[in-house]
């Protein structure tokens, strides 16, 4: 049987790191061990557990012939209980998971679920996109993500609810959302955001307080559909210089549909001053990254400008994506090319390739 995770050891190397001893910064003056160490590590603690009790509050464990000759030191982290270490770290990736586990031996040994989780949540993705030499098999990655999910690791959560809201059993999805929610986990507060906004009737008001915890986290589709939230006045007061800020950050972040409606907002000031320049800016970076739609207003934009050739690619582009309408203005163009002209754009067409998302 192949094996997953490396066997436990009575021989480990791991022990309770001594976080407390005193050492001399540059200008001689002592801190602690603790937090030249908290600053190194590549890991932060959620919101949530960022004024927590136990930051400050000693914890005690099963007695062990080490605690009976030490007291704890309330900055011992290694006495955290295995419930308080799982739920801040259900979030983590597997990178991170990794890195906590060499923290001291109680936490390698209190992380193993989320750690066999994480093995469950891999080869649930293999079944889910038949990758790894396995065919596509939606229940069987539903079983894998559950697993994950059982130990308590949030992207399982996820995960599993996506596969349950395909299979049309949204009710499951909305339940797994939930946990992953509370959580903390910023796709699972966006999917559950999304979900109430879709329920009959909708939630809208349930959905924006789930939508800005995610947006306030970094996600970019949540920001996305807060900044939709706040324009089309869903569940909050009309508010478009705050909607026009949201997608903004979402397309800094890489969001394509933020980079269109950002550009819009430029074009007509809306939420923003007027500015042409920035509206040509991200329509030119939505239509580089595939945005049919912006494809053809950044064509008929070129074509006012006399970029025939250059006009015409991304007419073709998106014409070739859905865009009907960009057919015709290209049509009338090519009829102002000549024939090496319209063939290069043909080819520029044909090797074109959007521009990677930065998430």
């Amino acid at each position: 049987m192949e094996k997953t995770w490396p066997a436990r050891s009575n021989a480990s190397h791991f022990t309770a790191l001594p976080l407390i001893n005193k050492v001399k910064d540059k200008d001689n003056n002592d801190i602690d061990q603790f937090d030249l160490f908290s600053k190194k590590l590549c890991f932060k603690f959620p919101p949530k557990f960022a004024n927590s009790s136990f930051r400050t509050t000693r914890f005690f464990s099963k007695s062990s012939p080490s605690s009976t000759s030490r007291p704890s030191s309330p900055r011992d982290f290694s006495m955290l209980p295995d419930d308080v270490l799982t739920k801040i770290a259900a979030t983590f990736s597997h990178p991170n998971l990794q890195t906590a586990s060499l923290v001291c031996k109680s936490w390698r040994d209190g992380l193993r679920p989320l750690r066999e989780a994480m093995v469950f949540l891999r080869w649930g993705k293999r079944f889910k996109h038949g990758r790894g030499g396995v065919k596509p098999n939606l229940q069987k990655a539903l079983d894998s993500f559950l697993k994950g999910a059982a130990r308590g690791s949030t992207l399982a959560m996820v995960d599993a609810g996506l596969v349950y809201w395909e299979m049309g059993k949204k009710k499951e999805g909305i339940a797994l959302y939930q946990r992953a929610a509370v959580l903390g986990d910023p796709a699972g507060q966006c999917n559950l955001g999304i979900s109430y906004l879709k329920a009959e009737p909708p939630k809208a008001e349930e959905a924006v307080k789930w939508l800005r915890q995610a947006s306030v986290a970094g996600h970019v589709r949540a920001q996305y559909q807060l900044a939709l939230c706040l324009h089309q006045a869903q569940g909050v007061e009309r508010n478009l210089p705050e909607a026009a800020r949201w997608y903004l950050r979402a397309a800094e972040g890489g969001y394509v549909r933020a980079m269109y409606n950002t550009s819009l907002c430029f074009l007509v000031g809306e939420g923003f001053t007027q500015s042409h320049r920035l509206a040509r800016k991200w329509m030119k970076r939505a239509a580089d990254c595939g945005h049919s739609k912006a494809q053809f207003e950044h064509g008929l934009g070129l074509f006012s400008e006399g970029e025939m050739m250059k006009a015409v690619v991304y007419l073709e582009l998106a014409t070739r994506a859905g865009e009907t309408a960009a057919a015709h203005v290209k049509n009338v163009i090519l009829q102002q090319l000549s024939v090496t002209s319209r063939d290069r754009a043909m080819i520029l067409a044909d090797n074109w390739r959007a521009l990677p998302l930065s998430r």
